[in-house]
């Protein structure tokens, strides 16, 4: 059908359409080049119809293919890109005139006058149609001569609408202006340990959602999606936090018994979800079926250094299994050698596996091992992959977040993904410092105790649950 990529972009509007265009073309063997957008939120099509011109003026892409809703705007914003050649075509002849007369290489399609059935036979006459007539050429060759002189404008500094290629600049924009602003690098002192002696031992140091409701209530106020991580220990969870709770075990030699407890006390308190390693998810999925208490786990974990086809795999068994969250860890030495490429890649193949089974993604970069400018591209990437979440720490690293990683972490996401703290969080002022950072939802649980609920008993020891 084509010689090339083909490159596909869109609006909001022309998402869903867009999205079965390219599983059109994939189906067919022709490699598919997606600038955006990823969603059905609000967005401005400029943005993605210039992305996608831009991929066929530098050479990405062979042809291309762009939705929005009446493609109109589009076909304008990407004639303004020399060297590219925009039609719009609304059924099969102007399709095929679009390629015969004027050598087309991008095509618009309007979302509200074509039918699926319709766009995929635009899209293939589109593709398979050549300019051959010497009368066409030599008016193409009018066309084109209109670029003599022009330069391309500059790219945007949108992640959204780069093409992968473009990662490593990208980062350099970003980090450029993150030093410009040295509020966002300047981290919050932490602040004492101050244990409050009700569970023996704790670790918690006086965060906890037992015996510091009202703090961890302060600490979440307003933060849409919020949660904090607890390990078996705790007791009389209020209700109104139970639900902010992701219930969390990842020691190596957790029984199956405690895993089963996990979920007894996630269903017993209403936590929002149980985290667990791969091994345990479908026994999770079963014991928890039916109620509102999501299945959790961790991908390529804790070192990140599995092979990205394997995260993938084990992604999508973990879907399978049951899992509704994916925490995976990214491949820290790669990001570290500068392989900016292999990091996206390793995201984007897991991202694409939690997208396809429903689930929700957040990616681990592990900052204590990270400079600022190692954690703003991890960032990026994450971001250019569509994850929902960036998270700063597996908790088997030597450190975990400081209110500098979240500040750093929310802006090189342009504040469009989540950002979660996990670890260091010692006090109800260092999580407010966080919150105040930029952090969505806080894991809190090294040495929280969550334990089955039976309000006014004597709280029990129980083992830590590790990480996070």
């Amino acid at each position: 059908m084509t010689s090339g990529r083909v490159v596909v972009g869109s609006d909001h509007g022309g998402f869903p359409l867009k999205e079965a265009i390219k599983r059109h073309l994939q189906g067919k063997g022709v490699e598919v080049l997606d600038v955006g957008t990823h969603s059905t939120e609000a967005c401005d099509y400029p943005v993605f119809a210039r992305a996608a011109a831009e991929a066929i003026a530098s050479g990405k892409a062979f042809r291309g293919v762009v939705v929005d809703g009446a493609f109109i705007g589009s076909c304008m914003v990407a004639n303004k890109v020399p060297g590219v050649r925009a039609g719009l075509a609304f059924n099969e002849a102007t399709a095929k005139n679009a390629r015969e007369h004027n050598d087309a290489n991008l095509l618009t399609l309007g979302s509200g006058y074509v039918s699926e059935d319709l766009a995929f036979k635009i899209v293939d006459l589109f593709l398979s149609t050549e300019c051959t007539v010497d009368r066409h050429k030599k008016r193409v060759a009018m066309i084109d001569a209109l670029d003599a002189g022009r330069t391309s404008p500059p790219r945007s500094s949108s992640p959204m609408s780069q093409p992968s290629g473009d990662v490593p600049s990208l980062v350099d924009k970003i980090t450029q202006v993150l030093m410009a602003n040295p509020s966002l690098l300047t981290g919050a002192a932490q602040g004492p340990a101050t244990g409050c002696g009700t569970c023996a031992p704790c670790t918690q140091d006086g965060h906890c959602a037992s015996t510091q409701a009202n703090a961890v209530r302060g600490m979440l106020a307003g933060i849409k999606g919020a949660r904090v991580s607890a390990t078996p220990g705790i007791r009389n969870v209020p209700q109104d936090l139970a639900g902010l709770i992701d219930h969390t075990l990842l020691k190596a030699e957790a029984t199956y018994a405690e895993i089963d407890k996990l979920c007894d006390e996630a269903l017993q308190y209403g936590f929002a979800s149980v985290c667990v390693n791969p091994l345990y998810v479908k026994r999770c999925a079963a014991k928890l079926k039916g109620s509102p208490v999501a299945t959790c786990t961790v991908i390529g974990f804790p070192l990140g250094a599995t092979p990205r086809e394997i995260k993938a795999l084990e992604a999508r068994r973990a879907i399978r299994d049951g899992a509704r969250e994916i925490d995976m860890v990214i491949p820290i030495g790669a990001l570290k050698s500068g392989d900016h490429r292999y990091v996206y890649d390793d995201i984007l193949i897991v991202a694409e596996a939690a997208r396809d089974g429903g689930a929700l993604l957040k990616v681990i970069i592990e900052t204590c091992f990270l400079t600022d400018e190692e954690k703003v591209a991890a960032c990026v990437l994450a971001k250019r992959a569509r994850a929902d979440f960036v998270k700063t720490s597996t908790g088997f690293g030597k450190g975990g977040a400081t209110a500098h990683d979240v500040a750093l972490m929310a802006k090189a996401v342009d504040y469009q993904l989540g950002v979660k703290a996990s670890g260091g969080v010692k006090s109800a002022a260092d999580a407010r410092a966080m919150v105040a950072a930029g952090a969505t939802r806080i894991g809190a649980s090294v040495g929280v105790r969550i334990a089955q609920e039976s309000k006014g008993k004597a709280a029990t020891s129980s083992p830590s649950g590790g990480a996070y």
